[in-house]
């Protein structure tokens, strides 16, 4: 099953970031968080990728050209320029790198892929959003009910911490649980080819314009995610995702080394 993976857009409330590079290269530890996103799909089995490139597209083109030969260890022959791979391990992965515009809205970038995806049930994710959500769990939910899309709800993590009072004084800190909140799209969505009649060209939303006119219609189930989600939309998430990584049990990380 093809995955597409929107890594187009700007990244503007990130900008200590995205001024250099694309979102999805944001680095957690060590890796980029489009790296951890196409590692949970393929702990699933889903190991073809499509990246829906706009800004900075080349970042990762360039990163993905020079994947194989940087992975591992090398000898140079300075002499002659040879140069002898040891110890290879690589993902068996599939990627496509497709150019889909540098102003070009979420739907339109899938618009544009419509030649490649139009055979059959595919999924689709944001370039920068991790969970521990069972894949293979959101696929059956998907063709148990039949719709043209899937999306996934999962509950916004809690952004700012609470105050329990003693009388006037504060007596202790806490984290906002998350059991107030509403849901949310949390991207990891699952579409049919019959998606494309909602999709009308580059200036389609696909929150705005197509998941609306899908629920209008009947034609999307929400498949609800109770455990880990958490998207990458500022510094802070940026250092809370870090953390978690550094803590050495992130909570999204379901393959094996």
């Amino acid at each position: 099953m093809k995955v597409v993976i929107l890594s187009g857009g700007f990244g503007t409330r990130l900008a200590e970031e995205t001024g250099r590079i694309p979102k999805p290269m944001v680095e957690i530890g060590g890796r980029p968080i489009l790296w951890h996103i196409m590692k949970h799909y393929a702990h699933y089995g889903f190991k073809e990728f499509f990246l829906a490139l706009g800004y900075k597209g080349e970042v990762i083109k360039r990163y993905f050209l020079d994947y194989y030969a940087l992975n591992g260890s090398m000898t140079v022959n300075l002499a002659n320029g040879d140069v002898q791979v040891h110890n290879k391990r690589c993902e068996d992965w599939i990627v496509h790198l497709m150019d889909t515009g540098l102003h070009t809205l979420t739907g339109g970038r899938i618009k544009r892929l419509e030649p490649w995806l139009k055979d059959g049930t595919f999924m689709v994710t944001y370039g920068d959003g991790v969970s521990n959500i069972d894949l293979l769990e959101l696929l059956r939910f998907h063709q148990s009910h039949g719709r043209l899309a899937t999306v996934t709800a999962v509950r916004p993590p809690a952004r700012f911490g609470g105050l329990i009072f003693d009388g006037d004084l504060v007596a202790e800190f806490t984290e906002k649980p998350q059991i107030g909140e509403g849901w949310i799209n949390g991207g990891f969505l699952v579409f049919e080819p019959g998606i494309f009649e909602y999709l009308e060209g580059d200036n389609t939303s696909l929150e705005a314009d197509a998941l609306e006119r899908l629920a209008a219609d009947g034609q999307l189930a929400a498949y609800r995610h109770e455990g880990f989600w958490q998207c990458m939309d500022t510094l802070r998430d940026v250092q809370l995702l870090r953390g978690l990584w550094e803590s050495g049990n992130p909570p999204w990380k379901v393959w094996e080394e």
